[in-house]
């Protein structure tokens, strides 16, 4: 079959295409499959736009998985300007300058999922933001990072907010810089609760690292202590020398930026009167 019947066709074959647009950062992701395109408007429903404009385009091919193939590690790398990551259950590339790329996976839910969050992460990146374990949440116009390793209570917290807080994730913290200031965005991308977070932002006033004590108290931390914890966080899968440098840059103003405290809570409402 001639190139150029070859590429029609396949442009004939991705008559489904769906927007998901996380941190104001829309990527149009496209596919030949009715089923995987309804899977992925009901795993990313309020996150579904209709940008003219996307910032990056996926097209995703399916196949058949093959027996225990999640296990194999995940492997991020750079060849000038193309992004390479593969992992047991998916193959993927973009390219940084003509914003496209290609996918190839099982017709499952997590594997896109971490090809997102992988891309996301790398474009926060080169603009001073990041994601981070933690769960975030809005109240009175300000929002509010809880940040821990598993187990220490961004599930409870969440849990524990009252009516008038909006919860953007218990898992997945979306940290971005826009005009100076550091804004937390609601992510699809959740935790224990299975409950994807509200897609709103606000502007970020408290980071608070989690430790569950039999009183609720919040406790300042300096600067360094505040970075190296607020790194331990933070989900970079690449290793470019380049990128985590500037990833180190990046949680360093951040703590300079943003007020940072450990929280000691129990699992009682009345914790929330202790952050705001």
């Amino acid at each position: 079959m001639p190139e150029q019947t070859i590429l029609r066709t396949c442009a004939e074959n991705l008559d489904y295409g769906v927007s998901v647009e996380i941190g104001a950062t829309p990527i149009r992701l496209r596919t030949s499959s009715p089923a995987f395109f309804r899977l992925l408007e009901d795993r990313y429903g309020g996150f579904l736009g209709q940008a003219p404009k996307p910032s990056y385009e996926l097209d995703v091919e399916l196949h058949s998985p093959t027996p225990n193939s999640p296990r194999a590690d995940l492997e991020v790398s750079r060849n000038q300007n193309v992004w390479r990551i593969s992992r047991g259950d998916f193959w993927a590339e973009w390219d940084t300058q003509s914003r496209r790329g290609h996918v190839r996976q099982s017709p499952n839910p997590y594997s896109i999922d971490t090809v997102l969050r992988i891309l996301h992460s790398l474009v926060l990146t080169e603009e001073g933001g990041f994601l981070v374990h933690a769960a975030s949440a809005i109240r009175n116009g300000r929002a509010f990072l809880f940040s821990g390793v598993s187990g220490a209570g961004k599930t409870t917290i969440s849990r524990l907010a009252p009516p008038d807080v909006t919860v953007l994730t218990d898992e997945i913290s979306y940290v971005r810089k826009c005009n100076g200031v550091y804004r937390a965005f609601g992510t699809p991308f959740a935790g224990e609760l299975a409950r994807v977070g509200e897609n709103v932002a606000a502007p970020i006033a408290g980071l608070f690292f989690l430790d569950k004590g039999p009183e609720n108290r919040r406790e300042p931390i300096g600067d360094s202590a505040a970075a190296a914890a607020l790194l331990r966080n933070i989900l970079f899968f690449a290793e470019d020398p380049a990128l985590v440098q500037t990833v180190f840059q990046s949680a360093c103003d951040f703590v300079r930026c943003v007020p940072v405290s450990r929280l000691v809570f129990r699992p009682d409402p009345a914790v929330w009167e202790t952050i705001v």
